[in-house]
């Protein structure tokens, strides 16, 4: 029998607001999303996702990249929940900080703003090694920081993008 899927924002106390704003954070890992995205969260009194928790809730990982050491995420079924959770906060007023480097793949039209995240390279590679990520995977990080790869894919989509430099 197939769970039932549990609301983030089910459970919260905030108050409407008078315009509902849903925010995706995305950007390179190591870039600042997370602190980001919970400062936004509490400066606008909205609920902070964090999407790996969504990921682990619904059950999403389908498996395990043993050579970028990653776990394989269908990012389309992972749009559809972020889709509908997103759908039961606007009925409710109730704005979102939606936080990961997969946000972006949330169709546009769901959301009001996309905020990039991005650092100096010294600053990543410094904060990749400090999570203790294994060389390939901080040279592949580096890679997506330099050529731009959350930028592109949110621009390509047609997100309306703000860029913050941590």
């Amino acid at each position: 029998m197939k769970k039932k899927q549990e609301s983030p924002i089910k459970k919260t106390k905030q108050s409407k607001s008078k315009k509902t704003i849903i925010t995706i954070v995305t950007g390179t890992p190591g870039t600042g999303k997370t602190t980001v995205a919970k400062r936004i969260a509490e400066k606008q009194r909205a609920v902070y996702i964090d999407v790996n928790e969504v990921i682990k809730h619904n059950k999403l990982k389908e498996g395990y990249d043993k050579k970028r050491k990653a776990a394989i995420i269908d990012t389309k079924k992972l749009s559809k929940i972020l889709v509908q959770i997103i759908k039961e906060a606007r009925k409710k007023g109730i704005s979102l900080i939606i936080d990961s480097h997969l946000a972006h793949y949330v169709t546009p039209k769901q959301v009001d703003i996309c905020v990039i995240t991005k650092t100096s390279l010294k600053k990543l590679q410094q904060r990749l090694k400090k999570r203790g990520y294994h060389k390939a995977k901080i040279e592949e990080n580096l890679e997506c920081e330099i050529f731009d790869v959350c930028f592109e894919e949110a621009k390509e989509i047609g997100h309306k993008i703000k860029v913050v430099t941590t």
